[in-house]
C-alpha cells in the first residue's frame, strides 16, 4: 500500500494538535515535545506536523510505502523520469528510522519517497542540520532537483550528505 505524506511546519504545536485531532476526529499516533502525527486510513495519509523548520507551512510531501521493492519501484521511475535525487539510504528523522529518497519539483517543493522501518527516541542522526527544515530532504542549494530534458541523473548518497552538507538534517 502507498500513503500520501504530508508534513507541515507549524508555529503552536499545542493549538495545532488540538485542531487537528478535531479535524480528523481522532488523536496522534505520535506525539513528541515538538512533533505530531496521524496515521490517517480513510484517506489513506501520513500527516505530520512540527515546530522545526523556518517558515509556516507545507515542509514537504511525499509517498510512505509499505515495502522495499515497492520504493526501488519508484526510485526507477524517477532515474527513468530524469529526476535528480538525494539518496539517503538508511536514516534517522522524524523520530523514526527509514529507508528514502528525495526529488524536488519545478516549484521547489521537496518530495520524500519512503519506507519507514520502525521508531526511534530522537528527531534525526545529525543535530546540527536540524535547524533548517522540519525533517530530511534536498535544499534548493543541493541542486537535488529535477532536471527536465537531461541524460544526467544526479545521486547524493546518504555519505555524501553527511560530508556535503546537501541533506537539510539527517544524514
Amino acid at each position: 500500500m502507498k500513503r500520501f505524506h504530508v508534513h507541515l511546519r507549524v508555529q503552536d504545536l499545542e493549538a495545532s494538535i488540538a485542531f487537528y485531532s478535531r479535524l480528523f476526529a481522532q488523536a496522534p499516533a505520535k506525539t513528541e515535545t515538538d512533533y505530531a502525527k496521524w496515521m490517517l486510513e480513510d484517506p489513506a495519509v501520513n500527516f505530520a506536523i512540527s515546530t522545526r523548520g523556518t517558515r509556516t507551512g507545507i515542509d514537504h510531501l511525499g509517498i510512505q510505502v509499505d515495502d522495499a521493492q515497492t520504493l526501488e519501484t519508484m526510485k526507477a521511475q524517477a532515474r527513468e523520469a530524469d529526476f535528480a535525487m538525494l539518496d539517503e539510504g538508511a536514516t534517522t528523522c522524524c523520530y523514526a528510522r527509514s529507508d528514502k529518497y528525495w526529488v524536488t519539483d519545478p516549484q521547489g517543493i521537496a518530495w520524500e519517497q519512503f519506507q519507514t522501518l520502525g521508531d526511534v527516541p530522537v528527531y534525526g542522526e545529525s543535530q546540527d542540520r536540524q535547524a533548517g527544515s522540519a525533517c530530511c530532504g534536498p535544499t534548493e542549494a543541493s541542486g537535488a532537483a529535477p532536471v527536465a530534458g537531461s541524460d544526467t541523473v544526479v545521486e547524493v548518497t546518504a555519505a555524501d550528505a553527511a560530508a556535503g552538507g546537501s541533506g537539510r538534517c539527517c544524514g
